[in-house]
């Protein structure tokens, strides 16, 4: 198809460790409230880690039936949650869409992990017979869109972007360019993780990626010159994008617009970024180029910022290189210093931050920071928000693999 269709916002939901709806959300995010704390979903006695961001006080039953919490995997239910916060601050009337141009795109970077663990103790303990005749349907990551589509009769296309924790930012950026260039008219996009299980944290933190702190207010410090590596989240961040023309065919309101997106592959190493960031670099720039405006034009950079040795120095070296002398001007921030990393859906939540920090005009900050290193010498607005006159704001994600990708949202005017 030909057309180029404007790409806006219209609805956002939200599950994460410091609200369970987008409005608490972005008002703890706002405060530099954090959500890290000792871990109190799974025993943790055999474990080095001892602290996370869990979803707190989420009570299924209030937005699920009993099959849903009984069929579907812990991370497929974060979305469905997040799905339908989006849906109705969309104020989408599903009787009167054309469903086979209302698409899904909804990922997972490591899908059924509370499934998983679950029937591998299941055939191992009491043998094959004993595992569930739902243990596939509840595990594989793209349960989490066909659910979503299911509910919503979703009849467009409906996929899952799997790029470990850039999946939020890619399956939001490749809907965006399924309605940019025609071939939806809305779509349901985002992510959800939910990894607090012993296998997960174990896993992670034997490859030494995840900070083993017992202090919860110096486990994840982005940009931190004590950093030691990155503190699991989990949740789910969902929005609902239209074409500009049929959202003013119905009225909706607009919350913000989608102008650039980039994508990219380090080909460089399994875990670890480039140092020089060159793959971060060229994603946002490719999302810049795509907005047709010149760098000095963004005004916040919501970072990767894993509190990761190598994460948070390697995306600095790729800002630098993007927005050279002007990069010391830019803010930056890392909310994962409040949620921990929620993986795959990690660029779900933050393009939320995102397009509330240009709807509020506010900068939220990255909590925790204490010690300056002296290779990161950005404006990483630390433990303090602030208020800025804000236009244009890149969110950045980059996944094991080497993937990277960058969205660029603009304020609705």
């Amino acid at each position: 198809m030909n057309r180029i269709n404007r790409v806006v916002i219209t609805g956002m939901g939200a599950v994460t460790p410091i609200g369970n709806n987008v409005e608490d959300f972005w008002q703890n995010s706002k405060n530099g409230n954090s959500g890290i704390d000792f871990i109190k979903s799974m025993d943790t006695s055999d474990l080095e880690v001892k602290v996370g961001g869990e979803v707190k006080d989420l009570k299924l039953e209030g937005y699920l039936d009993k099959k849903e919490i009984r069929r579907l995997d812990r991370f497929t239910q974060y979305a469905l949650i997040a799905t339908e916060e989006a849906i109705k601050d969309s104020n989408l009337d599903l009787e009167n869409i054309d469903s086979n141009r209302f698409g899904v795109m909804v990922g997972s970077g490591i899908g059924g992990f509370h499934t998983h663990e679950s029937e591998f103790g299941n055939i191992h303990k009491k043998g094959p017979k004993k595992v569930s005749p739902m243990y596939i349907p509840m595990a594989i990551i793209n349960a989490v869109a066909a659910n979503v589509a299911i509910k919503y009769n979703a009849r467009g296309i409906c996929t899952s972007a799997v790029t470990a924790c850039a999946t939020g930012t890619n399956n939001i950026g490749d809907a965006f360019r399924h309605i940019k260039h025609g071939y939806a008219d809305i779509m349901l996009c985002g992510a959800s993780e939910a990894s607090f299980t012993p296998i997960a944290i174990a896993g992670f933190n034997n490859m030494r990626a995840l900070s083993t702190s017992q202090n919860p207010k110096r486990a994840s410090i982005p940009f931190d010159k004590d950093r030691n590596g990155f503190v699991m989240g989990e949740g789910a961040g969902i929005l609902v994008i239209e074409s500009l023309e049929h959202a003013k065919k119905r009225n909706a309101k607009i919350l913000g617009e989608i102008v650039g997106y980039g994508s990219t592959c380090d080909a460089y190493h399994i875990t670890s970024p480039d140092p020089k960031g060159i793959g971060a670099s060229k994603a946002m720039l490719n999302a810049i180029n795509e907005a047709n405006i010149n760098p000095s034009e963004v005004s916040y950079i919501n970072a990767h910022g894993t509190s990761t040795p190598y994460n948070d120095l390697f995306e600095t070296n790729a800002i630098k290189n993007v927005f050279k002398e002007d990069a010391i001007n830019i803010p930056i921030s890392s909310t994962k210093s409040m949620t921990g990393h929620l993986l795959g859906a990690a660029g779900a939540i933050e393009s939320i931050v995102c397009i509330k920090a240009l709807q509020d005009g506010f900068i939220p900050p990255t909590v925790g920071y204490e010690n300056k290193d002296e290779e990161l010498d950005l404006d990483y607005v630390p433990n303090i928000g602030r208020e800025s006159d804000l236009k244009y704001a890149i969110s950045n994600s980059l996944g094991f693999g080497g993937h990277n990708a960058s969205l660029l949202f603009k304020r609705w005017e």
